[in-house]
């Protein structure tokens, strides 16, 4: 089975990345990883109030994940799987790749403010000729109708 892999994060341009990715799963018999990176940074503190801000941290994606899987469960019958990884962005995404071979297709949304598409747009651009499988960038401002008729 092919899998979509979505960063989720919180950026309004995720809810497109989201949408595309879970009707191309449907509309193609393939499955949606949902990939939440945790960065190192928000850690820096005593050992005691690290693990209790990791924690909150995973409590917090799992909530957003769940508003997500449940659309996806309700909406295109998809069962997403969620991956939590803590690191640096680029290098976290890259090593998801490379550790699930059924990861097909990477989907990311595209911001659409005038400062660009985005950091992780971007950065993931940069880093694009090393990865061993293609990027689809979805606009942020895509409507749902045209979202459905170009999956």
């Amino acid at each position: 089975m092919r899998k979509f892999l979505v960063v989720l994060d919180d950026s309004r341009e995720c809810l497109n990345a989201m949408r595309f990715a879970a009707m191309r799963a449907r509309k193609t018999g393939g499955g949606v990883e949902i990939l939440s990176i945790i960065p190192p940074e928000e850690f820096q503190h005593w050992v005691g109030v690290g693990d209790i801000m990791r924690q909150e941290a995973r409590e917090r994606i799992e909530a957003h994940y769940e508003v997500f899987a449940k659309w996806m469960r309700d909406r295109q019958g998809i069962d997403p799987e969620l991956v939590i990884r803590e690191g640096e962005l680029v290098t976290e995404i890259m090593s998801q790749v490379t550790a699930d071979p059924e990861v097909g297709v990477l989907v990311l949304g595209a911001g659409t403010d005038k400062g660009g598409p985005g950091p992780l747009v971007t950065q993931m651009a940069r880093a694009s000729g090393t990865l061993p499988i293609p990027v689809t960038i979805v606009p942020g401002d895509l409507s749902k109708e045209r979202l459905e008729a170009i999956t």
